[in-house]
């Protein structure tokens, strides 16, 4: 079986925002600012007048709210996140922000250009490139894993199509290791791991958790495992893939694929951790743990372009685009065989349907250690938003707050 994991490099973003774009600094293990000694930094504001002239009403969202938008990143860093980037585009308004700080020792502003690790978005990266080769004939999406990657799963697993992988219908058992607990991150931040070793790990003597196709339950290993496939398939480096899909036809030049490389390249937010009341620098990490699932760096804007074609239909032909959107019929996995308790699921083969209030966006989420991050758009585009928050607790349940306030925010219910 072949499995590679070689990187992808990225051409420098340049871009015409006015935001400061200071070089990174070196990464501290401990910076001496307590969070209470930190000045909250004032919001910077940037309209695009060239994409948002004149904005229509629109019967999918309310009129954009830009005090709303203000507010719901005001007040950073605070003891819960450094820092915040939002950009909003669409029809019915836009607006660009940036709040807190992006390094809590110069207290340099966070950049409207920020570049930021974007956690499992990357899975709509890699799921893209998977209908891309379904759309060229060279992927059959209802052919099993065990066709195209002999030996990749244990022989007793039941047939795993490869669509179950899209849409975390495949019912595989996760790697049984909790990355976002700090302890653990911080003791292996810097480790490479290899696809094989990821999957000795969540497939020896752990059987599925149920027939492939009957629930959903979201996680990496799905998409590892579609890494996987695409380069059986085609004899190359995942990311290589991507990049013929999707970087290369939309020009996302602040888009990359790092492999093993742990710096954020270009102007950024670092990424901090609190422990004992003092910052801990985790900018740099190794993402080899997170690979086709969630290993990618990117920017607003190159997500808002990446959301715009797929919605309008400018990568993919119609039967494979629509697999992104497609939500299968099944219960969302909750541990148990009761259907009383059954919710349905809400993630496509790609894209998730992210209902809030009234407003259906379709879009996902991401985070790593530092960053929490989305992007959402409406199916008429009247409404975008991407926004990456920069957060000080890793490992939290909840939603960060200002990610709350902002999703509310763009959905006019703030």
């Amino acid at each position: 079986m072949r499995i590679r994991t070689a990187a992808l490099a990225a051409a420098l973003l340049v871009t015409t925002a006015t935001a400061t774009t200071a070089a990174a600094d070196p990464t501290i293990d401990h910076v001496n600012n307590p969070i209470v000694g930190l000045l909250n930094n004032p919001t910077i504001e940037l309209s695009d007048k060239r994409a948002c002239e004149r904005p229509r009403p629109s019967p999918s969202v309310p009129p954009l709210d830009p005090a709303a938008m203000r507010a719901a990143i005001a007040g950073l860093p605070d003891a819960d996140h450094s820092g915040a980037l939002v950009r909003v585009r669409g029809t019915a308004g836009c607006w660009d922000g940036a709040s807190g700080v992006a390094d809590v020792r110069s207290g340099r502003a966070v950049p409207l250009n920020a570049r930021f690790r974007i956690g499992s978005m990357t899975k709509v990266f890699t799921a893209t490139a998977a209908l891309h080769l379904a759309a060229r004939g060279d992927l059959d999406l209802d052919a099993t894993v065990q066709h195209y990657a002999p030996g990749l799963l244990p022989e007793d697993y039941p047939p795993v199509p490869v669509r179950t992988l899209l849409d975390h219908t495949h019912g595989l058992p996760g790697v049984p290791i909790d990355h976002k607990d700090p302890d653990w991150f911080l003791a292996h931040r810097f480790d490479t791991w290899t696809p094989r070793a990821m999957f000795d790990l969540a497939f020896t003597e752990r059987p599925v958790e149920f027939p492939p196709g009957a629930k959903q339950h979201y996680g990496n290993i799905g998409y590892l495992v579609l890494g996987a496939v695409i380069e059986e398939v085609t004899g190359r480096p995942y990311a290589e893939t991507v990049h013929d899909a999707v970087i290369a036809p939309l020009r996302l030049t602040g888009t990359s694929f790092p492999g093993a490389r742990t710096r954020v390249p270009g102007p950024h937010a670092r990424a901090y951790e609190v422990r004992d009341g003092r910052y801990v620098d985790v900018t740099e990490a190794n993402p080899t743990y997170q690979w086709a699932a969630a290993e990618a760096i990117s920017t607003t804007e190159d997500l808002d372009r990446l959301l715009v074609a797929l919605i309008t239909g400018r990568l993919l032909p119609p039967a494979q685009n629509a697999v992104l959107f497609t939500v299968p019929d099944v219960p969302a996995y909750d541990g148990d065989d009761d259907p009383a308790n059954d919710v349905p699921a809400h993630r496509g083969g790609g894209l998730d349907r992210l209902a809030i209030g009234p407003v259906v966006f379709w879009g996902k989420t991401g985070d790593r250690p530092g960053y929490n991050n989305g992007f959402g758009a409406t199916e008429d585009l009247a409404r975008r938003v991407v926004f990456s928050v920069n957060t000080l607790h890793m490992g939290v349940p909840e939603q960060p707050a200002v990610s709350r306030r902002v999703i509310l925010a763009a959905a006019g219910l703030a």
